[in-house]
């Protein structure tokens, strides 16, 4: 089993792979397809054991950490990898596969591939629903029905995000090598105003936001390169800013600023050059969920946000390689 740390915001997995989650804009809902978005600083991440006279009795069973998120608040998922010995990465959002659309399970697969490999896959900003898109991860409270596990299962159990990461196996890359610097693309960028708490449940799970053009890169090593006996997961437990406020006694982070207030300054967004790598195919299941804008219109209540279109200029547009020294944030 590989350890589990947790260390200034970021989940350690082993010695040679971490992840954090970036807070960044909501895109708008509008039907364009948006260039990344940048990060604009990290959710604090706070271990369920830290604070477990205080945590639901529910969280007792799968540990792990939490993180604090606004209704409709966006994320995305920043992958740490070591250039020379690659991991295998699943997630799951409300334990329904963000790449597939399956119900979760440990086991890889290889003929519908349901993992990420990092290097050289950077990020993840939402579920694979389209052709060389995704659409955003965007925070809903569990009651509402809003959220991917709510739309594909029926219920809502779990919410939050489920990870696990494989080592490769023994003797196919080198054991140790000096640390690759980590790749960040964060920036401190935020408005004072807080969002209320939510209207539900004061846990949180995963829905769907804009889309946001990112491809899921395929496995070039061959599902047979990871090691299924060797591998660390963590339960990720979403909640409000009242809940975090009553566990922790801490502040949450301030709500980040809109997309449209973001690109009012002129401030950068982001691509790859990545032309010459594949796509994994758009899950058929995750393509039918309806985002947070569809769904609001289909329960009858007016727009809860706004999904003014944004008109990103290619000068705005910084294009990046598939290189984990690149950065990806606003100070440029």
């Amino acid at each position: 089993m590989l350890e589990i740390t947790v260390r200034n915001n970021a989940i350690y997995f082993g010695k040679n792979f971490a992840l954090n989650f970036q807070r960044t804009l909501r895109i708008p809902d509008d039907g364009t397809t948006y260039p990344l978005p940048p990060g604009l600083g990290e959710f604090p991440v706070c271990k369920v054991d830290d604070y477990i006279s205080r945590v639901p009795e529910t969280w007792k069973e799968h540990g792990g950490v939490f993180i604090p998120m606004y209704q409709r608040e966006a994320l995305w998922i920043c992958f740490r990898g070591a250039n020379w010995r690659p991991n295998a990465v699943k997630i799951a959002v409300g334990k329904v596969n963000a790449v597939s659309g399956k119900p979760w399970q440990q086991k890889l697969q290889a003929n519908d591939q349901d993992y990420v490999i990092c290097p050289a896959q950077p990020w993840l900003d939402g579920i694979n629903s389209g052709e060389g898109y995704i659409r955003q991860f965007v925070a809903m409270p569990l009651g509402m029905g809003y959220t991917v596990e709510a739309q594909v299962t029926g219920k809502e159990e779990f919410g939050g995000i489920q990870i696990v990461v494989f080592d490769p196996k023994p003797g196919l890359f080198p054991e140790e090598q000096p640390r690759s610097q980590l790749r960040e693309r964060g920036i401190t960028l935020c408005m004072a105003s807080s969002a209320g708490a939510a209207k539900y449940s004061a846990e949180m799970g995963l829905a769907a936001g804009g889309k946001m053009k990112q491809k899921i890169y395929p496995d070039s090593y061959g599902i047979n390169t990871w090691d299924e006996t060797n591998f660390g997961r963590v339960y990720v437990h979403i909640v409000n800013s009242m809940m975090y406020r009553e566990i922790t006694g801490k502040e949450p982070p301030n709500t980040p600023i809109t997309a449209q207030t973001y690109n009012q300054y002129h401030l950068p967004w982001f691509d790859l050059y990545d032309e010459q790598k594949g796509d994994v195919a758009a899950s058929t299941i995750l393509s039918q969920v309806k985002s947070v804008k569809e769904m609001d219109k289909n329960q009858g209540f007016a727009s809860q946000q706004d999904d003014t279109s944004v008109d990103v200029s290619q000068a705005q547009i910084k294009k990046l390689k598939v290189n984990p020294d690149e950065i990806r944030d606003g100070n440029w």
